[in-house]
């Protein structure tokens, strides 16, 4: 499966998601996030390896790691279905293999459609970022960067590259950011906090950040009196990155704001679509350092 041909027009809340299945249960990931979907090969043990990681595979030259999706969900005792697949995928500059029991369609839906998980069975710890319904089934949409950052810390957002930028003098500039991970919120907060940047409003989803800007201007304050700076992710429920980007951009009053898209699917291939919607810049997920100095040329 090539995505190449599926990609949506920008800024419209719609994304498209390939749904497979592990151990009976249907979970979904981005298809922006997936390079092709394929048969099983030998894998490569590695020793002392990540209890998730199966081993290392060979694909077209690359050296590529296998994660088990039935490790990874806590499915006890386990074994692969004969439908088995490899999804290969893409996001925070880093390649990986998820090994699942099927892979069965695709769907186009709105972000709107996404429900965000009840505290009450998400718990602190959980991979679910969002259950979409479908008929008499849910899918659910995992936090494949989490899943990522809990095999490898270091893929995630380090503090250290921004201690390497030197002291830093607190900010009173007024930033707000809308990231739906718990994870990466923190992470971002604290990393922030650590450049100097420590007026910040966070939000979960595009639309409460835009419903929030959009009562700023109730005061009767120019709105760039108020906030200087939105950072967004791309995918959230209710409303993503893209949408809300557009939705600021063409507002006569918000449209002042510079907006930078912060995101694991920065890529060359998809730069185009933050782009199109008037973002002053789009940074790809963990380059915070890169993050900060952009925010440092924007709002300083």
């Amino acid at each position: 499966m090539e995505q190449k041909g599926i990609l949506l027009e920008s800024g419209t809340n719609e994304l498209e998601i390939v749904e497979f299945e592990v151990s009976n249960n249907k979970f979904g990931i981005n298809v922006i996030k997936v390079k092709e979907i394929i048969q099983p090969i030998p894998v490569t043990f590695i020793p002392h390896a990540h209890p998730h990681v199966e081993g290392i595979v060979q694909l077209r030259g690359e050296v590529l790691p296998v994660v088990n999706m039935l490790k990874v969900l806590g499915i006890p005792s386990g074994e692969f279905s004969s439908q088995q697949k490899y999804i290969v995928a893409e996001f925070n500059k880093q390649k990986v293999v998820f090994h699942v029991d099927n892979v069965t369609q695709i769907h186009r839906i709105s972000w709107d459609q996404i429900e965000k998980p009840s505290d009450m069975y998400q718990g602190g710890t959980s991979q679910v970022i969002g259950v979409i319904k479908q008929n008499n089934s849910m899918i659910l949409l995992l936090d494949f960067e989490k899943i990522m950052v809990d095999i490898n810390p270091d893929s995630g957002i380090s503090m250290e590259s921004v201690k390497k930028l030197g002291k830093r003098q607190r900010s009173e500039k007024k930033i707000v950011c809308a990231e739906d991970s718990p994870l990466l919120r923190k992470l971002l907060h604290d990393t922030m906090n650590e450049a100097g940047y420590v007026n910040l409003e966070f939000f979960e989803n595009g639309r409460d950040a835009y419903d929030y800007l959009e009562g700023l201007l109730k005061s009767g304050k120019k709105i760039e009196e108020q906030v200087q700076l939105v950072i967004t992710d791309i995918e959230m429920p209710q409303m993503d990155g893209h949408h809300l980007t557009k939705k600021i951009k063409s507002h006569p009053e918000l449209g002042k704001l510079p907006v930078i898209i912060f995101s694991s699917l920065i890529t060359d291939d998809l730069r185009h679509k933050g782009e199109e919607v008037g973002a002053e810049d789009q940074i790809s997920k963990p380059e915070i350092a890169e993050l900060i100095i952009k925010t440092d040329e924007l709002i300083l």
